[in-house]
């Protein structure tokens, strides 16, 4: 008997693996690796005078230079964090919102079939659609805010053109396609929500928000923990909605690293200060997906 014969079934899983784990070496792995590795260059990325007799850039290594100017001498860096962590904080308010929705398109109604799908809608538009509809939303003289306050007595409000509104005008356009996706999430989640468990709640006299918070969101706990890891993500690597809405103004207040290290990379010319940037924030997703699966990972230990 060959080799081939012996371990046919043990060598088949690699095998049909391969292709997968090549394009993903490739297209994932050997980008992380080549940007950190930039991170650490001087290279504007265009003139051809650092370039190499044969074509390949000539980047001159300058180590932790770029680094150490971002925390000691670029204010907009820390200006960028922040924002991020503003995004981080309030996209978490589209997960009850979306459960919220769910519950509501989750009940029997006549119509309520029509209304779920408008629900839907949100989700499948392109977020730079999003954007220019969220601007003329916004926009201060002839938007549909401005008609809303107008009707009320009060002066339009320029969203997008105050430093101190901006991001959050944007996190509210956020909200419109996260709580959307999030609602996706619950009502697939409900499907699967033991009828037998919720009966037997209501024999013990458990009825109303009792019944939500000790029988069905428990339930709900997987839809829960992906709802939180791609809204975070998510969050984290904000980038379209400003780059269509403010262009990371006014004056730099709506940036978040994302949009900086894009400004940096392909205007500024400066390639390893963007790959910094770039850095900074892979080490911020790494850090909170590896607290995740430890979570993750001890939770289900305890369960077991």
């Amino acid at each position: 008997m060959t080799f081939w014969e012996r371990n046919q079934l043990k060598l088949a899983p690699f095998f049909f693996l391969a292709p997968a784990i090549l394009i993903f070496l490739i297209y994932v792995i050997y980008p992380i690796i080549d940007s950190i590795w930039v991170s650490f260059h001087e290279w504007n990325g265009m003139d051809k005078s650092n370039l190499k007799p044969d074509g390949t850039p000539n980047w001159k290594w300058v180590g932790f230079k770029h680094y150490i100017m971002l925390f000691t001498d670029d204010e907009e860096f820390y200006v960028s964090l922040f924002n991020n962590i503003r995004w981080l904080i309030f996209s978490l308010l589209a997960i009850p919102i979306g459960l919220s929705l769910a519950l509501f398109v989750n009940q029997n109604i006549t119509g309520m079939r029509y209304i779920k799908s408008l629900f839907y809608f949100p989700f499948v538009i392109n977020a730079v659609v999003i954007g220019v509809i969220f601007t003329w939303f916004y926009n201060p003289r002839y938007g549909a805010l401005t008609l809303v306050l107008g009707f009320f007595g009060l002066d339009p409000i320029p969203f997008l053109a105050d430093e101190n509104l901006a991001t959050y005008g944007i996190i509210i356009a956020s909200f419109f396609p996260g709580i959307a996706y999030t609602m996706i999430l619950y009502i697939t989640g409900l499907t699967g929500v033991n009828r037998e468990m919720i009966e037997a709640g209501r024999i013990d006299g458990a009825s109303g928000f009792t019944m939500l918070w000790h029988v069905v969101l428990p339930q709900l706990k997987p839809a829960t923990l992906i709802a939180v890891v791609v809204t975070i993500v998510g969050s984290l690597r904000s980038f379209d909605l400003i780059a269509v809405m403010t262009a990371g103004g006014p004056w730099g207040s709506s940036e978040v690293l994302a949009y900086k290290m894009y400004q940096e990379s392909l205007f500024n010319y400066r390639m390893g200060y963007g790959a910094a940037i770039a850095t900074i924030l892979f080490l911020i997703m790494d850090i909170y997906i590896a607290w995740f699966l430890y979570r993750l990972f001890k939770s289900e230990k305890t369960e077991k």
